[in-house]
């Protein structure tokens, strides 16, 4: 985040934690954005690493077409997908999973050569309680390291595999699951900040290690990723939607609710290469 708040003209923004997250009010996600609340949204989201929106009544048109508005969309290797709709992931848990995604601290599709810009959920259908999702500043996650361990993190790479996340545990068949070698403090392309790249979903080892080295090493950053200071919680409502940077945020949506429902659908916009 910006050490000052940046003035915004055609939408609200209040910040829902000092480190990352903020609710967005004063737009209708049903109608296209004009230029300037478009780069609002834009300047909001790389502030925030989270944006979240209340009450949006939107079909799944509505939701790609606000999508688009900041990129192409990503077509997710594995997950399913709304009928006629291949851009649409469907987010569902019921009485009859066995797993769900997102149940650990992860950015989306980290394992794709070019991992998502950004991920757009929109929820419909929550249980009486739980399911609530939380968000992770990898800014601050980076930062927080001592010098020494950020300048030996910078200088390494590490592979990012879908077979373990999306084959193991979620069961999503796949011919051949993707696989990628990215940087482990990545520079985004926006801001110019450093970020922390790894994620207990998709991160497998670090190149060049050796695996006992390189498990050592994981495992200490993602429990660091687990930091609260590092966190806020979104509590859902129906109708919510939530906007997040993968770049730079990593999320972790709750099972706490078995066997109630939640049901949601998501979009999500393509990104770069980390460099």
């Amino acid at each position: 985040m910006s050490e000052q708040a940046t003035s915004y003209e055609t939408i609200k923004v209040d910040p829902i934690s000092p480190v990352i997250g903020a609710e967005i009010s004063g737009v209708d996600l049903t109608q296209p954005l004009g230029n300037q609340t478009q780069s609002e949204i834009q300047t909001a989201l790389s502030e925030h690493l989270v944006i979240f929106f209340r009450d949006q009544d939107i079909d799944l048109e509505q939701h790609k077409a606000f999508g688009r508005q900041f990129g192409k969309l990503h077509i997710h290797p594995t997950a399913p997908s709304a009928e006629g709709h291949p851009e649409v992931l469907v987010i569902k848990a019921d009485e009859a999973s066995k797993a769900i995604a997102g149940n650990r601290w992860h950015s989306d599709v980290s394992c794709n050569e070019e991992p998502p810009m950004g991920s757009i959920l929109h929820m419909r259908s929550l249980p009486p309680a739980g399911g609530d999702t939380m968000f992770a500043n990898m800014y601050a996650a980076f930062e927080a390291l001592s010098e020494p361990m950020q300048t030996f993190l910078s200088g390494l790479s590490a592979w990012h595999e879908g077979a373990q996340t999306l084959g193991g545990t979620l069961g999503q068949a796949a011919k051949e699951y993707p696989k990628a070698l990215h940087p482990v403090v990545r520079t985004h392309p926006v801001t110019g900040r450093k970020c922390l790249f790894v994620n207990s979903g998709f991160t497998t080892r670090i190149d060049g290690l050796a695996s006992n080295e390189s498990r050592a090493l994981l495992d200490m950053l993602f429990d660091h990723v687990r930091t609260p200071e590092f966190h806020c919680r979104f509590r859902w409502r129906e109708k919510s939607m939530a906007f997040w940077d993968n770049r730079c945020a990593q999320h972790y949506a709750l099972w706490d609710y078995y066997p109630q429902k939640r049901l949601g659908y998501r979009v999500t916009v393509c990104g770069d290469r980390p460099e």
